[in-house]
């Protein structure tokens, strides 16, 4: 494996913020979250500049469509007018969809592994209220396959997770209305979680079992299929920052600031899966299989092969909820539960906050907001704040293994990271 990664901690912004009604742009929010990451971890702009001296830090920027929402490219070099201290650091932009957070992490990891730089500064960074949401529909349907499943639809994602609620009705044969009822327990208890997270963007809304069952009504209106706007993920201007160490930083890191290593935890595996880039493609491919999405699974399970760990030893879950089937797919990918059980899990609060498995104490992306490039950030950053017990009034007792699953397109792109003590 390499070297230890070593998660420093790091910051969001407030995911309820609307930086274009406030007169700001995507750099307005760069300087601001790499200003309070850095100043959270307790490093300063000088140190930057120290081990740029010696080539041991770089920048990574998880970035999805910043061409489109902000008329800017080449997001990987703007460091260097968040401070004078990048000029000349290593920085890119990296983009997998909505995965492009956890490409950014992954790629950071990598040549912390390699022994390539000591300290990894990771932005993920998405502005996505400068247009209307049908334009920034469109917008998404790029991280599917454009042409043939978004071109001239309205919303195509939540149209493609709809598909995905039929396909797993009609394979596992379930009963209707035990499944739906599951979809809207899922909502409920994100939208209930993000209530207990100060950065959340639906903490001050207004939801419950009641509002996410009445589906078809004027205030839970169709989006896709069976799906309705309760189950779908919200959208969210906002940034993510983690700081990544190698071991000789980390011991020197923590030598230095006094603090105790259950402060500084480590990534203990990682897993990133392909699956065919079309919706069609995967079921097509899935069928006779045990799982639906079988490279989501496999992904998870490369991550605790890694970990030498397994579902029974973790003890919190963040999950890329962009729509409540897809959370319901990734309670069975996980292993809470066999493939087709997922509703036992969450009928007897399995996954609750208080439950033996939580998902998403956060709120996840419904609850807590979805800013396209910073949401698998922002898992790692919840998964830091997890185990190192600093996650506040969504704090999960005793957590010190976490898992997250953070998906590109239609559970295109899989990317699991586990963060332990």
């Amino acid at each position: 494996m390499g070297e230890k990664v070593y998660v420093l901690g790091g910051e969001q912004t407030d995911f309820q913020r609307n930086w274009t009604k406030e007169g700001k742009t995507f750099l307005s929010m760069m300087r601001e979250v790499v200003d309070d990451a850095l100043a959270k971890v307790d490093i300063d702009y000088s140190e930057i500049k120290e081990l740029n001296k010696k080539n041991r830090v770089a920048v990574f920027v998880g970035n999805f469509d910043a061409e489109q929402y902000a008329n800017q490219g080449h997001l990987g070099a703007f460091l260097t007018e968040v401070h004078p201290a990048f000029n000349g650091v290593p920085g890119a932009r990296y983009e997998a969809a909505c995965a492009s957070g956890s490409v950014a992490i992954d790629a950071a990891s990598s040549h912390i592994r390699a022994g390539d730089y000591d300290l990894a500064i990771v932005v993920g960074i998405e502005i996505m209220k400068t247009v209307s949401s049908s334009v920034g529909g469109d917008f998404l349907g790029t991280a599917a396959y454009y042409e043939k499943e978004a071109k001239g639809v309205q919303f195509p994602f939540p149209k493609l997770f709809g598909r995905l609620a039929d396909v797993i009705l009609e394979r596992y044969k379930l009963d209707e209305n035990t499944f739906m009822d599951a979809l809207a327990e899922i909502s409920r208890i994100n939208y209930a979680n993000a209530k207990r997270n100060p950065k959340a963007q639906t903490r001050n809304w207004f939801m419950n079992k009641e509002h996410a069952l009445s589906r078809g009504t004027n205030y839970n209106m169709s989006v896709g299929g069976k799906l309705c706007i309760t189950d779908c993920s919200q959208v969210t201007d906002g940034a993510a920052v983690v700081v990544l160490a190698s071991k000789d930083y980390a011991k020197e890191y923590m030598k230095s600031r006094n603090i105790k290593s259950s402060r500084v935890p480590v990534i203990k595996g990682w897993g990133h899966r392909v699956a065919p880039i079309t919706f069609e493609g995967k079921t097509k491919e899935s069928e006779g299989e045990k799982y639906i999405l079988p490279w989501t699974r496999a992904a998870v399970q490369d991550a605790y092969k890694r970990a030498k760990l397994d579902v029974k030893d973790i003890d919190v879950f963040e999950t890329h909820d962009c729509f409540t089937s897809s959370e319901y797919a990734a309670i069975s990918a996980f292993g809470i539960t066999e493939p087709g059980q997922e509703h036992i899990a969450i009928q007897e609060g399995v996954i609750d906050f208080d439950g033996k498995k939580p998902i998403n104490p956060s709120g996840g992306l419904i609850g807590a907001g979805h800013p396209v490039g910073a949401s698998g950030v922002r898992m790692l950053l919840d998964l830091y704040k997890q185990v190192t017990g600093q996650a506040g009034d969504y704090q999960v007792k005793n957590a010190k293994n976490g898992v997250m699953l953070n998906i590109g397109g239609s559970a295109t792109t899989n990317m699991v990271f586990i963060v332990g003590r």
